[in-house]
């Protein structure tokens, strides 16, 4: 059975609903995050437009826009 078919018809847990900041989503949050992807044998995130732009990159897997970010 192929990953797709197992996925097929099951509902998305994410994005949530995001009426403000989220006391979870910390700079630690993010460098756990690089932390694995370095693991995994990817590059590491020196850069910091590379950094913010994995911040952005799990903020919007995370969360809605809110009305103001439109």
């Amino acid at each position: 059975m192929s990953s797709t078919s197992l996925r097929f018809g099951a509902e998305r847990s994410h994005p949530l609903p995001r009426a403000g900041p989220d006391a979870r989503f910390t700079e630690s949050h993010v460098n756990s995050v690089v932390a694995v992807l370095v693991g995994y044998g990817y590059p590491r995130l020196d850069v910091p437009a590379d950094r913010a732009a994995l911040e952005s990159a799990l903020a919007a897997f995370l969360y809605t826009p809110m009305e103001n970010d439109m």
